[in-house]
């Protein structure tokens, strides 16, 4: 069957910013979508907002009834490696032989009727996808995006366009993770970074650069692969391909960059046409590197310089990706999904850019014992770039805890004098007494929680 052509879409994960926004995708087009998850969040509550049924116990009784109310054939079941394989409704719906299938598998599904455009790397893969996004819808061009996070545009994960359209895009977000985004098979490629991560997956960095590899073979004929000079010369690559870099000299890249009032001005040099005079709407060095991979691809399209400029100049960025909360003369608050060591270099580094002179303190929750472990040493030197630092416990997501990773291992290692480990609340009480002048939070588990109670904490 086709993967629209099911009639009941049943979702392990709804709430998974990938997930979701295939969750919306099929709700677009009056599927039954239902979806279990963990926990109810602020995303599972506007999916329910939107018609999608959700629920939040593991519960296969009703599953059953569920599922009950349509023949085999019309469901399909659609789940995250994240949801352990003794999840009691996914065993049931593997030994009732219902037709399960992993996100990635139906994302290839989907983008096969249309010309694809994957962006991958383990860091900047998301706004590069948003801002590509936006560059797109602002030249009027038909495309669908399944985005890794809520563009702060338009307000949402999921972009949809006119199916019927022969020249119709999709934007994807193209996940390493679980090897995912070997089902795409995209018109146009970009590779940002391939440091080593999910080490649990991959096993070394060796694994990781093939995985990379196999991703940039999948580029079709006559297609365009674009991959960052360092990644160039990390990946054993035989295809053609457009070399970009922050300010190399490179096809691509940014010349004469300044920042003035916290905002970056730059020029980007181009084998199309060079972009001068660049507003970036999005802070942060690494966030102008990106802009140059999102320029590179927009140039493949045909967009014109005078409609980038604008559309770069528009951008307001991604949730949770240097999300400003309060931007004051007394302080300033940004929140961020870093997660991974280079992630947060480069998050500490911008601000640092930003506000020199500044006292930064940030608050960090680790993700994953097993990145923890796997980087330790590489964690303590980022956060060792900080004024001070306060640690979380350690969020497991699909992990269970491994002997001797804890925060306070990870504390050990870092030379900076300021630090501890706190729990949620004494966070929230020991930020009230402090006298802050930049504050971060950062990392991908539930920290995120936490953002509004600080925001107000702070503007009271």
């Amino acid at each position: 069957m086709k993967i629209l052509d099911y009639k009941l879409y049943y979702f392990l994960g709804v709430g998974g910013i990938g997930m979701s926004a295939l969750a919306r995708y099929f709700n677009h087009y009056n599927k039954k979508v239902f979806g279990y998850d963990k926990t109810s969040t602020l995303l599972t509550s506007q999916l329910e907002e939107e018609g999608i049924n959700c629920h939040y116990n593991d519960n296969p009784g009703l599953v059953k009834d569920i599922l009950s109310l349509f023949k085999k054939e019309e469901v399909l079941i659609i789940y995250t490696p994240a949801v352990p394989k003794e999840h009691t409704e996914y065993q049931f719906l593997i030994e009732n032989k219902y037709t399960v299938l992993k996100r990635s598998e139906v994302l290839g599904e989907i983008t096969k009727q249309f010309k694809t455009i994957a962006i991958a790397g383990t860091h900047g893969k998301t706004t590069t996808t948003t801002l590509v996004t936006h560059l797109l819808k602002s030249a009027g061009i038909n495309c669908f995006s399944f985005m890794g996070g809520i563009s702060k545009n338009y307000n949402t994960n999921l972009l949809l366009g006119e199916i019927n359209d022969k020249d119709t895009y999709v934007v994807v977000e193209a996940d390493e993770y679980d090897r995912s985004f070997l089902t795409l098979h995209p018109q146009i490629a970009v590779i940002t970074s391939v440091d080593a991560d999910h080490l649990d997956i991959y096993g070394n960095s060796d694994s990781v650069k093939a995985g990379y590899t196999l991703f940039a073979n999948q580029v079709k004929e006559h297609g365009t692969l674009i991959v960052k000079k360092n990644v160039d010369n990390d990946l054993t690559l035989s295809n053609k391909r457009l070399i970009y870099s922050l300010n190399l000299d490179t096809e691509y890249c940014a010349r004469s960059i300044t920042i003035e009032n916290a905002q970056f001005f730059y020029d980007i040099q181009s084998p199309v046409e060079p972009i001068l005079n660049v507003t970036l709407g999005l802070p942060g060095l690494h966030n102008v590197e990106n802009s140059i991979a999102a320029v590179a691809i927009a140039q493949q399209l045909g967009i014109k310089g005078d409609v980038i400029k604008e559309g770069l100049r528009s951008f307001k960025g991604v949730k949770r990706r240097f999300d400003y909360r309060i931007k004051t003369d007394a302080l300033v608050y940004i929140d961020d999904y870093a997660h991974h060591p280079e992630e947060l270099k480069a998050t500490i580094g911008s601000v640092r850019k930003l506000y020199p002179g500044k006292k930064i303190t940030a608050i960090f929750q680790p993700h994953l014992f097993s990145r923890t472990r796997d980087f330790a040493d590489a964690f303590a030197e980022s956060l060792d770039m900080l004024d001070e630092c306060i640690l979380l416990d350690i969020y497991p997501a699909r992990e269970k805890p491994i002997e001797g990773v804890t925060s306070e291992m990870l504390l050990g290692k870092m030379n900076l004098k300021n630090k501890k480990v706190l729990s949620k609340q004494e966070v929230l009480t020991y930020i009230k007494q402090e006298k802050l002048d930049v504050l971060l939070t950062m990392g991908a588990g539930d920290i995120d929680g936490m953002i509004e109670p600080i925001e107000k904490m702070l503007m009271k």
